[in-house]
């Protein structure tokens, strides 16, 4: 039997209605066979702390899908910083096929699973980058970046400054609003907007912080 259900297929594609998310029957597949993967994979490679396969579809793949509208209204090209098990990278880079994601991670078992995901669902606009973030030097800024319960804010930034300019955005998806953190941004950083992520399914808070850097 396989370890995604009919009772997995159909929280999704119900939490991905109540977030005003299309998905397309393939989009919907991929989100499937990519929850699989981390399934199995997670079990040897810990790639995540969340055990249970049935709080995997609104923890993870919802909680990614819910920040769709903000990564609508920008550019072509994504970096997702700390990606880890692959969010909320590679369930955006299904929802966007034509734009560019770069998933990030210092942790080569991590960067592995990554590359079988690319390769198995045939994610060409996929890129998988094995490097501490502070040491990565892209040939052009992103259009946002992202990241996901990474770190502080006053971390994510100053570790990232690099890799954006004016018109970037800085996108954070954290838990509880993070009002300490936002008292230590560095002093070319400034919050943008703050919008309250309704994730169905999922227990308590959930924020996303935009950010702008001065140049």
């Amino acid at each position: 039997m396989s370890v995604v259900t009919q009772r997995h297929a159909d929280e999704l594609a119900q939490g991905a209605l109540a977030l005003g998310v299309e998905l397309s029957a393939q989009q919907q597949e991929l989100l499937l066979a990519y929850l699989a993967l981390l399934i199995k994979w997670n079990k040897a490679y810990n790639l995540t702390a969340v055990r249970n396969p049935d709080e995997m579809v609104s923890r993870h793949l919802l909680d990614s899908l819910s920040v769709v509208p903000f990564v609508a209204e920008r550019g072509a090209s994504w970096l997702d910083v700390g990606s880890g098990g692959g969010m909320p990278g590679i369930p955006l880079a299904i929802l966007f096929p034509e734009r560019q994601f770069s998933l990030l991670d210092s942790n080569g078992k991590k960067t592995r699973f990554l590359t079988q995901v690319k390769l198995e669902l045939k994610l060409a606009n996929l890129e998988v980058i094995h490097s501490r973030v502070e040491e990565f030097r892209p040939e052009q800024p992103f259009a946002g970046i992202c990241s996901r319960a990474f770190s502080s804010l006053e971390d994510f930034s100053n570790w990232t400054r690099h890799l954006g300019d004016g018109s970037t955005q800085w996108l954070a998806m954290k838990g509880v609003h993070p009002d300490d953190e936002l008292q230590a941004l560095p002093a070319d950083f400034r919050l943008e907007s703050t919008h309250v992520l309704k994730v169905p399914g999922c227990q308590g808070q959930r924020h996303l912080l935009i950010l702008r850097r001065s140049v």
